[in-house]
């Protein structure tokens, strides 16, 4: 039974991207203008095309270092100050206006504002760094305030130290919530840091790629960057939620 479910899964997300891609076939068809809207056979052609660049690699790997490093940056810090403010409530009302300022801001005006502070090259770091924090910070702390007090109570009552509570206790309890948040916040740094790119255009990035697409109307090489980012993002949500799920199944294991 389960077998077929998963079948079917995979058949309704085939069939989901073939409808797709004829849709996109149809308006690009429909259009009848390579300057507005390629074919997808074109986009692909190009993006092959794009891998046998000299400087293919070397922009891949200079906005993937530089926006998992802000999605790895927030996601450590997002969960220490979660730590801190499920255990102090003062912290939780101090830290409270700056998440809300973060969540309620305007990439596009970070992203300025930064721009007056910092370099091109560092502004994606910054700027998935800020986009990520909230929901990390959001999503763990309510795993905190989700754990079961009885058994808060009873670690006490044993004098289990803070390191076996980590482990035993509120890392189980953090799973759903630390799973789901980083598949939600993984898409939105690279959304945030390409987008940094864009405006900024450090050199040898993806950014600076997508805006030299824009200023020759050159919508293959657009949607064949996007289409890279796009692998990008998968790859190392895939990647990154994989390792965190075999650690927290060796974790119940130890």
């Amino acid at each position: 039974m389960k077998k077929n479910n998963s079948r079917r899964h995979i058949t309704e997300k085939i069939f989901a991207v073939v409808f797709a891609l004829l849709v996109w076939q149809a308006g690009a068809m429909l259009l009848n203008n390579s300057m507005l809207l390629v074919t997808p056979l074109t986009m692909v052609k190009r993006f092959f095309s794009l891998c046998l660049e000299s400087d293919f690699l070397s922009a891949v790997s200079f906005s993937f270092i530089r926006i998992v490093s802000g999605f790895l940056f927030a996601l450590i810090t997002g969960s220490i100050l979660a730590g801190i403010a499920g255990k102090f409530h003062f912290a939780e009302v101090v830290i409270w206006p700056f998440i809300v300022t973060i969540k309620s801001v305007p990439v596009a005006s970070f992203i300025i504002l930064c721009l007056i502070w910092m370099s091109s090259r560092s502004l994606s770091v910054f700027i998935a760094f800020l986009m990520v924090l909230p929901i990390i910070y959001t999503n763990v702390l309510q795993g905190i305030k989700s754990t079961d007090n009885n058994l808060l109570e009873m670690a006490e009552l044993f004098n289990v130290n803070w390191l076996k509570k980590l482990k035993y206790i509120y890392l189980p309890q953090l799973k759903p919530y630390l799973i789901s948040a980083c598949s939600v916040s993984i898409g939105l740094s690279w959304k945030a840091g390409t987008a940094a790119e864009v405006i900024g255009i450090p050199e040898g990035s993806i950014g600076e790629k997508l805006y030299e697409a824009k200023v020759y109307f050159s919508s293959g090489d657009l949607l064949a960057w996007t289409f890279v980012i796009i692998l990008a993002s998968i790859a190392f949500e895939k990647l990154f939620l994989f390792l965190l799920r075999y650690f927290f199944k060796r974790l119940e294991r130890a």
